[in-house]
């Protein structure tokens, strides 16, 4: 069966056109425009209608600039090097080979972010800088040299220069700068008592021919022998004799720091055939002071200069010392030997070390020359 009729699906096709009648609920088509097709009776429904071409002229595009080309090359012809990846000269390599790939230098950044190649021309604020601290370190140099040539010292010259006026003491200074009349010895006695020593005697300056023994004079053997001094004191009771000795040699410094090193290494200062000969003056208390009554000794080879200081010490009676003891030995707390218990040990270590202080006080002072 048919379905029924309803207002929303009439039966009836409805009037289409112009001469249908108004309000009978038809829409009403818009009023024909000249040019379009018309209508049909069939259509249901309003069609859109194409606006005619001649409604509106499209805007005239603007011409684009020209750009000058190259005239076509001949399809015959080479192409050209300049966009080609192999130069003319180099053919092609093989299908078969790998081309060969290059990097760009690489880019670092400055302070600013701004971009540099690396290993380039290092920028004008560093080479300003660098410019200075080459001035300021000329300038350094060159004060310094000159400072040292005002002040009369001029390094490795100024001292060698200490070396040989030191080695030229024994003819510039007077002996009693050399050896005092009297020397104090604060502390430097027993359990730190003070000494007092009195110069009874001074040998003639001279060569060191028959004032060593054998061995010692062979040990001395590689620094010479320019100078020898020598003067004997006493203590204060005129128990003690000690022989205070300055040998000057020959010797560079390399010479005598290898003799110290030698002393030093070997224990020569420690063996008692090494032992210096004291110096005995008639009419003295030293008198009887032979190499028989040496009882304690000590030998110090400087480096700073050409000279090497010793001290020998005995009894004032003449007695014989059948063991004597070197004094580094003889000043050690609890030492039981003889000359330990006398403090002859003392008496020796005491004046050589204020004779070698007396040396080194005249290094570089002027003195008056002996007449």
């Amino acid at each position: 069966m048919p379905p029924r009729a309803s207002a929303r699906f009439p039966d009836t096709a409805p009037t289409v056109g112009r001469d249908a009648p108004r309000g009978t609920g038809v829409p009403q088509a818009p009023p024909h425009r000249p040019g379009a097709p018309a209508e049909t009776p069939t259509e249901t429904t309003t069609r859109l209608r194409p606006i005619p071409a001649d409604t509106e002229e499209a805007p005239e595009p603007r011409p684009a600039a020209r750009t000058e080309l190259p005239p076509p090359r001949p399809a015959s012809a080479a192409p050209d090097p300049a966009f080609s990846w192999s130069p003319p000269d180099h053919p092609a390599p093989p299908a078969d080979v790998r081309p060969r790939v290059s990097f760009g230098e690489p880019e670092g950044y400055d302070a600013l972010a701004r971009p540099r190649p690396l290993g380039g021309r290092p920028r004008r604020p560093q080479v300003v800088a660098a410019a200075v601290c080459l001035v300021l370190g000329v300038g350094l140099l060159t004060g310094a040299v000159t400072g040292s040539w005002l002040a009369g010292d001029s390094g490795e010259d100024g001292a060698r220069s200490a070396y040989t006026e030191a080695g030229e003491l024994w003819h510039s200074v007077p002996v009693d700068q050399l050896f005092p009349p009297t020397v104090q010895g604060s502390g430097a006695g027993p359990g730190g008592a003070d000494r007092t020593w009195t110069r009874v005697a001074v040998a003639p300056d001279g060569d060191c021919a028959g004032a060593f023994d054998r061995l010692l004079a062979k040990v001395f053997e590689p620094v010479g022998c320019a100078r020898l001094l020598r003067a004997t004191y006493t203590d204060a009771t005129q128990s003690h004799v000690t022989t205070v000795g300055l040998l000057f040699t020959k010797a560079d410094a390399a010479a005598m720091t290898s003799l110290a090193g030698r002393f030093e290494k070997e224990g020569l200062g420690r063996r008692s055939d090494l032992m210096p000969l004291p110096y005995a003056a008639k009419d003295t208390v030293a008198e009887d002071f032979t190499a028989a009554q040496r009882a304690s000794w000590t030998v110090s080879v400087l480096t700073d200069a050409p000279v090497v200081v010793y001290a020998v010490s005995g009894w004032a009676d003449g007695r014989t010392v059948d063991e004597p003891e070197p004094a580094e030995e003889a000043t050690e707390s609890g030492a039981t030997s003889a000359p330990a218990q006398a403090g002859l040990g003392h008496e020796a270590q005491g004046l050589a070390d204020r004779v070698e202080r007396a040396l080194r006080k005249n290094v570089g002072t002027p003195t008056e020359h002996p007449s």
